[in-house]
């Protein structure tokens, strides 16, 4: 069996940067365990499978340890291969996921994701959390991560974090963050028990982020960057219960896996 892959670098229209994720196109769904094992041989932070479904695709997403219910880059990317290679005429996608339906809309070379809003909501500081992180945020919050919240890029740039530490924590992963200095906001993102230490540029975790900085600057439309070593450039929307999503994409690699 040959199947497609293609792997692009999302949120950027730069090779090299922005958070690459591997694409397979199906036909029928693969066994779970053949679906991990793609993933865990590609080592990305993610691998997106989809296939047709009616009029909409059917999507899941595998980091190299285990399926997670929402993926912001990989959806991204998996878009940018039905639109270049798949259906070229389109302009609306509609992915059934766990999380229920995404719509994503091109527009030139901008992708937009139409996605839930996550907001979040004030916590009490787990040790492990300022321990893990090296510095203590000056407020924390949590939605299906912990929003670690910092006074300036500076700090966010200078974590250096224990990850043996941050894999102890109750939530899926810590998303740290600052007022940026040439975006409304920077974050980094760590989720080290799902296999990914870093995550370079993080689409989900902006279901969280753009609420908050939507509250937090007065203003619904907001420009992000995520301050990984490969950097992301991420704009999003407050729609209220959904978030918009947007960024570029650009293809990297193409090929075929053989089982």
């Amino acid at each position: 069996m040959k199947i497609p892959i293609y792997q692009i670098d999302a949120f950027s229209s730069r090779v090299f940067s922005g958070n690459p994720a591997a694409v397979c196109p199906l036909e029928a769904w693969l066994d779970d365990e053949s679906m991990q094992s793609i993933a865990a041989e590609n080592n990305l932070s993610e691998t997106a499978f989809f296939l047709p479904d009616r009029d909409h695709y059917s999507i899941r997403w595998f980091t190299p340890v285990s399926e997670v219910r929402l993926c912001g880059h990989a959806t991204l990317a998996s878009a940018f291969v039905v639109f270049n290679h798949i259906e070229p005429a389109c302009r609306r996608l509609v992915f059934e996921s766990a999380s229920g339906p995404l719509p994503v809309l091109k527009k030139a070379d901008m992708l937009s994701m139409d996605f839930p809003a996550l907001p979040p909501s004030p916590c009490t500081c787990p040790p492990a959390l300022a321990q893990g992180l090296g510095r203590q945020p000056e407020t924390v919050l949590c939605s299906e991560d912990y929003l670690a919240v910092f006074k300036s890029q500076d700090d966010i740039v200078a974590l250096n974090p224990d990850f043996e530490i941050l894999k102890k924590l109750d939530m899926r992963a810590v998303i740290a963050t600052a007022p940026g200095e040439e975006a409304d906001f920077v974050s980094r993102f760590f989720a080290p028990d799902y296999g990914i230490n870093e995550d370079p540029a993080t689409g989900s975790a902006h279901c969280t982020l753009a609420p908050y900085w939507s509250r937090i600057l007065g203003r619904k439309k907001l420009r992000a960057q995520q301050l990984s070593k490969r950097r992301g450039e991420i704009f999003c929307e407050d729609l209220g219960n959904r978030v918009l999503i947007s960024g570029r994409a650009i293809e990297y690699m193409q090929g075929w896996i053989s089982l």
